[in-house]
């Protein structure tokens, strides 16, 4: 990618979670992830990004810096799709926390096996055995990193209303996203066909929660 680092790039997954972006930036974002989506990270140049989104590669630089910063970016907005609705949601009950989590289990499985996602894991999956390269600490931080951190507020939340009850929230979490993703995400990046893959989505996301629950629920 040609664009240059000019200054330095706002903190990504604080830019996203904090809802700062604008919408012509996401406009950008979108139009970046369906580059890569397209024609993968060759794709990906300034004057490419900047046509495809019809912005200056003068914006380009001011907004997301350098590289790294486009690219965290991507992967932060990405990830800011799975529970976009985190702290908007009626959390007033038990039932209604507990339908929350089913949704949010949809849209994660959504998420990762959207072309996006799977284009932006393979991107970082074929440069890991490069040392110098820095996507997928990028990928951890700012696409898995945004969505945690969401789901750590909303159990952190449900545990203080008594919903749930555990120890440690982000370990908790990481619990959560096994059980709702088990290998689904890998057998998607190895090229298993979707349909296949998907074909039990309704079922899988409520069967996930009702295990989560039978591990952390607190009985009525």
């Amino acid at each position: 990618m040609q664009i240059v680092s000019i200054s330095e790039p706002q903190g990504v997954s604080d830019l996203v979670l904090n809802e700062d972006l604008t919408p012509r930036q996401q406009e950008v974002l979108e139009s970046a992830l369906a580059l890569l989506v397209d024609g993968g990270e060759k794709a990906l140049t300034t004057a490419k990004i900047a046509s495809a989104s019809n912005c200056s590669k003068e914006s380009l630089y001011k907004w997301f810096g350098d590289r790294d910063g486009l690219l965290s970016a991507m992967m932060a907005f990405q990830g800011s799709k799975v529970g976009a609705a985190v702290g908007q949601e009626d959390l007033g009950s038990a039932k209604a926390f507990k339908d929350y989590l089913i949704r949010f289990a949809r849209e994660l499985l959504s998420v990762l096996a959207g072309d996006t996602s799977l284009a932006l894991n393979r991107l970082a999956i074929g440069q890991a055995s490069n040392d110098a390269s820095p996507l997928g600490p990028l990928l951890i931080e700012n696409g898995r990193g945004v969505i945690e951190a969401k789901a750590v507020g909303f159990l952190n939340s449900a545990a203080e209303k008594n919903y749930l009850r555990f120890d440690d929230a982000r370990q908790t979490y990481h619990i959560l996203y096994g059980l709702i993703v088990r290998d689904a995400h890998v057998r998607l990046l190895l090229g298993e066909r979707r349909e296949l893959v998907m074909k039990n989505f309704e079922r899988d996301a409520q069967t996930a929660i009702a295990q989560f629950y039978q591990l952390y629920g607190v009985e009525e």
